[in-house]
């Protein structure tokens, strides 16, 4: 299928919690719905890069991020309006319905109301009956201007518990549509690990999995009548500048499943600025190419191959080439840790990175590190990396989600100065060594007027 190239409709699927099974429901949608032929795309609420690769596993086109917290309004604009003529975006929220950076704000409710895109929302009923009826009239009712257009009842059980349900949604919320009872189906469970489900390349059954989701959808769901639901976008267009400046012009990105986690729309834009984009496995052994000026190890999970990669000596030995070409290298995350002078495994076992930048870092005691961040650029890193990433100063809105801790780090020359949503100064983050860059933070868009 090829990429649409303009939206004009859409609909949001959300939930009242994460666990509710919207992430199999949209996925079983999107994959009927492409096999109809209908013309859809998808996107995914929040700061996320696992559920956009099942998104585009499950249709054959990119998912983009929409994020209201660190997305510009010209930016989210832009991405919210990607697509086809008459295409129909589904777009999975994220967590619970009203959950945002701060409190609500941020929140799927909100890229509701700014897009005018209805809600589906998915009740997971498998524990309860008529008590549904008092959840869907809560989310129906919190706030005076946004109320689900559709439920579906998720995970339900025989006929009794269906007739239960629909009289409790019919007394609840008249004004809602029920649009479908689906019943349990353990075999659509998705699998997980610590940073949540596993990436779609590593799912054993994967097409068998989304026709099986699909065929659930489709005999389950009013899919016409869900449809009927999606209204226009109200945004407008807002420009297609880079959320993110390109780092060179012939960039390497490492692309396997050990470096996965990188945004769609950055890409996308960079190759729209005229970068040309190379991608090369560091697992498979293979080293940048020689005549790039850039290099990019997004995050991923580096720690669940540190044999190979420490034994990736091609690799390696491309890594401190393109260093002494004078390419910029940039890691975020798991990049940054293999920019570093060793990992140690979940088993305690110490392997070897690039030694590129003073950071030894561990999985043998895990700490979660989760939310938002917005980060600053330190003079000294802009100066020495030659303002690629922007002038001192510069400032950034992304996230932190990661489980490793740091053993130990050099603060001579920190990346980034960090703070969280709230505007809480969390001290220095990242290392800068010449024009190799590196931190925790993913990166979404950079911060200007707009998104104050």
């Amino acid at each position: 299928m090829n990429e649409p190239s303009g939206l004009t409709k859409g609909l949001i699927i959300a939930a009242p919690s994460s666990g509710s099974g919207k992430t199999v429901l949209t996925l079983g949608l999107l994959r009927h719905l492409s096999k109809a032929g209908k013309s859809i795309a998808s996107a995914k609420a929040g700061p996320d890069y696992i559920d956009p690769a099942f998104h585009t596993a499950a249709t054959g086109v990119p998912c983009y991020n929409l994020d209201l917290w660190a997305m510009r309004p010209s930016l989210l604009n832009h991405v919210a309006a990607l697509g086809s003529n008459g295409a129909t975006v589904i777009c999975e929220g994220v967590m619970g319905l009203f959950d945002g950076a701060l409190m609500e704000h941020g929140s799927t409710a909100d890229l509701a109301e700014i897009t005018g895109w209805p809600v589906i929302l998915i009740i997971d009923a498998a524990a309860q009956g008529a008590s549904a009826g008092a959840v869907l009239r809560g989310f129906a009712t919190h706030r005076p201007n946004l109320s689900p257009a559709g439920v579906i009842f998720n995970r339900i059980g025989g006929v009794r518990h269906k007739n239960i349900l629909r009289e409790a949604a019919a007394k609840a919320a008249p004004d809602v549509k029920v649009l479908g009872f689906v019943p349990r189906a353990s075999d659509l469970n998705l699998p997980d690990r610590h940073l949540g489900l596993i990436q779609a390349v590593e799912h054993d059954n994967l097409e068998k999995f989304l026709n099986s989701a699909a065929s659930l959808v489709s005999e389950h769901v009013d899919v016409d009548e869900l449809l009927s639901v999606a209204r226009p976008l109200k945004l407008n267009d807002g420009g297609t500048s880079s959320p993110i400046a390109p780092l060179g012009q012939r960039i390497a990105i490492a692309d396997d499943e050990a470096f996965s986690f990188r945004y769609s729309l950055t890409l996308k834009c960079w190759k729209n600025e005229g970068a040309e984009l190379f991608f090369f496995s560091p697992l498979n052994d293979q080293a940048p190419p020689r005549d790039v000026d850039a290099v990019y190890l997004p995050g991923g999970y580096p720690e669940l191959h540190c044999y190979r990669l420490a034994s990736s000596s091609k690799f390696m030995l491309g890594l401190r080439r393109a260093v002494e070409s004078g390419a910029m290298v940039f890691g975020e995350c798991g990049g940054y840790m293999v920019l570093g002078k060793g990992l140690v495994d979940a088993k305690g076992k110490y392997h070897a990175m690039a030694g590129l930048l003073p950071l030894e870092t561990s999985f043998a005691q895990r700490k979660l590190h989760l939310g938002y961040r917005e980060v600053e650029l330190v003079a000294e890193a802009a100066q020495s990396s030659d303002g690629i990433l922007g002038n001192p100063g510069q400032r950034f809105r992304g996230h932190e989600f990661h489980y490793a801790t740091i053993l130990s780090q050099g603060y001579n020359n920190p990346l980034f100065q960090s703070y969280d949503a709230a505007g809480n100064d969390l001290g220095p983050i990242g290392l800068a060594n010449g024009r190799v860059l590196g931190s925790f933070v993913h990166l979404i868009d950079r911060k200007d007027v707009e998104n104050v």
